[in-house]
């Protein structure tokens, strides 16, 4: 090895050290001119939550009188979906626990359409795998109506998208529609009368 060759690689050597310990710097201000990462949301506009009952806004929740238990955001959207499902047991059909679902991973699911809400713990399925349009008789789709009535606008029923899907309820207003708390109200003053 010569001389110049020492040098000639020591420059290069040394120029990659002074470009690499840069480039990060370069990255950070760029991170900072984008501003803070938004988490991933559901179609709906809710976060998407990495799982249930653990470090999460989604937790197991009772449906009162049915025996049953779904995984659904806390707080507000909890107290619609569980009132939804209540009533659907009562009102509809009898449900077992193969016929509901709450919470599911985001991997699998169709990210901007509605059962992406799944993800966000704020819809759940009802007798999953009925989900086909005319999976429920005239008189069923009659109470159904009546209880998406009674949710004013805050509940949407996968029957009334495209493509169908029957046994999808989810919230259909935002984490900061104020629509959403003034129900829950309405709901949790009902069932303490």
């Amino acid at each position: 090895m010569t001389r110049r060759t020492v040098v000639k690689a020591c420059a290069v050597i040394g120029g990659a050290a002074a470009v690499g310990s840069v480039l990060p710097a370069t990255t950070a201000v760029a991170d900072e001119r984008r501003g803070p990462q938004r988490p991933a949301t559901s179609a709906n506009g809710w976060t998407i939550q990495p799982n249930a009952d653990l470090d999460s806004q989604v937790w197991t929740r009772p449906v009162a009188g049915t025996g049953l238990g779904v995984p659904v955001w806390i707080g507000d959207v909890e107290t619609v979906l569980v009132h939804v499902v209540r009533r659907f047991h009562y009102e509809v059909q009898e449900l077992t626990a193969v016929d509901l679902a709450g919470w599911r991973p985001a991997k699998g699911l169709r990210r901007g359409l509605p059962d992406s809400n799944l993800a966000s713990g704020t819809a759940v399925r009802i007798r999953q795998g009925a989900g086909a349009e005319g999976s429920l008789f005239p008189l069923q789709v009659a109470a159904v109506r009546e209880i998406l009535a009674d949710c004013q606008g805050v509940v949407r029923w996968g029957g009334d998208d495209e493509p169908v899907d029957e046994s999808l309820f989810y919230i259909a207003v935002g984490p900061h529609d104020e629509r959403l708390p003034r129900l829950a109200a309405t709901i949790r003053e009902a069932t303490f009368r």
